[in-house]
């Protein structure tokens, strides 16, 4: 499904980049964001991004969303943040982009892992989109928009929605509804846009990473768009000038470079995977990592090429190339988890079961780990395992998409239909589908030799189910 860009970030506070220049924001305050507590703005976001997972595609590669996880909570336990509730959304879309919403919602686009060359340049974005949120600088200016002009963003959620599945109506619904909102002035300033830089560059210093990072990046995203019809999503939400760029140089220099050197086998692979999957073309992707590791000799080639052998349904290819691999890179988790991969794509569900059970006992909990691992079980026939894994892993991760899909596909297999359709239930609530979840409320109702227990248990699920809906009306 082809997916257009959506403007999260404009979607709650913003305009277009022109409307900045000419916005006179006042700085937020303790006293101006007090309107606001950090309880509501977390209700709001979980609100939000209830119709967000509904209404977009997610990435669906837990090696990439365990990484991209890991990353944000390091740098969530060095930031400015006084809620950490955080709910990171990891979107499948190639172009770059990065957002934050109220309430401790992270977006991400898997293009941004295309787009930075390093690490540290991939944390930098996070740290600044961590800054603006512990720095709340949306708060006074959503307490004033909800207040006056609650209709304006109605209006302009339901564009952005619209945008989800036509790209054209939805390019013209959010054009209009930008024109409407010039004068709320709801942009983020240039002055919270330093704010956010400055703060942020503090978090990747506290977590040992390069400061230098954070203009590095702006330098390669002013660049890029000289050759583009249009910036990228993130460039009108966050626009990067030369005094932006040598602001954030001099601060960088004042506070130095950290004195460990990130080496992130995890941030190669990951771009490596990206770069396979975001290739429309299996065999295209194949033929060029094939050549490019012939000419390079990286391992972060080959490891691609494994992936592409993969995708080209050629798994004992792809287990042949990642058996090539440095040692270093043949030790690494995703090396290994990339050979089950390849059992799976060769139907060896039992094999990719037994060397899951041996990584789990020595990466226990491990994001990636678990949601293979209930895969490869149910690939096995042995549901019931899956149900066990996965309910864990919901425990873990309770906002994670696609571990509630396989937990309702495992109970499915397992023939617990009354616990199907709870899991269905949780399922619709998380992806804000909220008629939907009603209907399996009906289809649980009507299960013959229900316990008082089941009844119980259905009849709250049916007072959750309408206080989302009522919470979400209230919210958006």
């Amino acid at each position: 499904m082809r997916f257009v860009h959506l403007f999260f970030f404009i979607l709650v506070l913003s305009v277009s980049s022109r409307a900045i220049a000419n916005s006179d924001l006042p700085v937020l305050t303790d006293a101006a964001s007090s309107t606001i507590s950090l309880d509501q703005e977390h209700r709001l976001g979980r609100a939000w991004v209830r119709s967000l997972r509904g209404s977009v595609k997610l990435l669906d590669d837990p090696l990439a969303v365990s990484y991209l996880h890991d990353l944000s909570w390091e740098l969530v336990g060095h930031s400015q943040l006084q809620d950490r509730r955080i709910d990171l959304v990891v979107v499948d879309n190639q172009t770059f982009n990065a957002f934050a919403v109220p309430g401790g919602i992270i977006g991400i686009h898997g293009g941004l892992l295309l787009a930075a060359e390093r690490e540290d340049e991939l944390a930098s974005v996070l740290a600044h989109e961590l800054a603006h949120l512990s720095q709340r600088h949306y708060a006074a200016s959503l307490e004033e928009s909800r207040r006056n002009r609650p209709l304006a963003i109605a209006s302009f959620l339901a564009s952005v929605l619209i945008a989800a599945a036509d790209s054209q109506a939805g390019a013209a619904a959010i054009s209009t509804s930008i024109a409407a909102q010039q004068s709320a002035r709801l942009s983020f300033s240039r002055q919270n846009e330093r704010e956010a830089d400055r703060v942020g560059m503090q978090t990747l210093v506290s977590a040992g990473i390069d400061p230098s990072a954070m203009p590095r990046m702006f330098s390669r995203m002013q660049a890029s768009q000289r050759f583009l019809s249009k910036p990228p999503e993130f460039l009108l939400t966050h626009p990067v000038t030369e005094a932006r760029i040598a602001d954030s140089l001099n601060r960088a220099e004042r506070l130095g470079k950290p004195t460990l050197t990130r080496r992130s086998i995890e941030f190669a692979a990951v771009k490596a995977r990206m770069a396979v999957y975001y290739e429309s073309n299996p065999q295209t992707a194949y033929n060029h990592f094939q050549d490019k590791h012939r000419s390079s000799g990286k391992p972060e080639d080959l490891y691609a090429f494994a992936v592409a052998a993969i995708r080209l349904s050629r798994p004992d290819q792809a287990k042949q190339a990642l058996a090539k691999l440095p040692d270093e890179w043949r030790k690494h988790l995703f090396t290994q988890l990339t050979g089950v991969e390849a059992d799976i794509a060769a139907l060896r569900w039992r094999q990719a079961a037994q060397t899951l059970d041996g990584l789990a006992a020595v990466y226990p909990g491990n994001f990636a780990v678990e949601q293979r691992r209930a895969e490869a079980y149910m690939g096995a026939g042995l549901a019931d395992k899956a149900v066990q894994v996965l309910n864990d892993l919901k425990r873990e991760y309770p906002n994670d998409v696609t571990t509630h899909y396989l937990l309702a596909e495992a109970l499915g297999q397992a023939g617990r239909n009354i616990a199907v359709h709870e899991a269905r239930i949780d399922y619709f609530l998380l992806t804000g589908q909220i008629d939907r979840a009603l209907t399996q409320v009906q289809y649980a109702h009507r299960e013959r030799n229900l316990t008082a227990s089941d009844k119980a248990r259905i009849d709250q699920l049916e007072q959750d189910v309408k206080q989302v809906r009522a919470e979400m009306e209230a919210a958006l």
